[in-house]
């Protein structure tokens, strides 16, 4: 039986992450951490979280061929969920008929995205036991999250 939980991100694909942030800022004042690079497998990225949170906005920006590959355009890409033993919440939305779409766990990190065509987007499970570092990293002082028990 899983456990409701609520998100704690909204993930965003942008060609042009600080545009994004310029954007949303200005639109509703969203304040920003620093861009981090990033890197998984052959690809480069960059990537922000809002300062706040949760529900904390997410924008990644990726290369062609990636996971975030902005060829269509910015989107709304994924709902993040913390998922506190990520084996089974994977198993279980691909048993529920939710297609995993990309496994960061082959590349050792504890993430994975199912697509969900209802919703037109990707659930993101990531594993709880890297919460203290989210934290450390986007929100110091930011209190815990709960989540997903599957």
């Amino acid at each position: 039986m899983v456990i409701p939980s609520a998100p704690y991100h909204v993930g965003y694909v942008v060609p042009d992450i600080e545009r994004a942030m310029h954007d949303l800022g200005r639109a509703v004042g969203v304040e920003w951490n620093p861009v981090c690079d990033g890197r998984l497998g052959d690809w480069s990225y960059r990537i922000v979280f809002s300062r706040s949170g949760p529900l904390y906005t997410e924008l990644i920006e990726g290369p062609a061929g990636s996971p975030w590959d902005p060829g269509e355009g910015p989107r709304c890409d994924h709902v993040g969920f913390w998922a506190g033993g990520i084996d089974a919440c994977s198993r279980r939305l691909f048993e529920k008929g939710f297609p995993l779409d990309f496994d960061a766990r082959s590349y050792g990190r504890p993430w994975a995205y199912h697509r969900m065509p209802g919703l037109g987007l990707r659930i993101e499970l990531v594993d709880i036991s890297i919460q203290p570092e989210f934290l450390r990293t986007w929100n110091p002082g930011g209190a815990t999250m709960p989540p997903l028990n599957c």
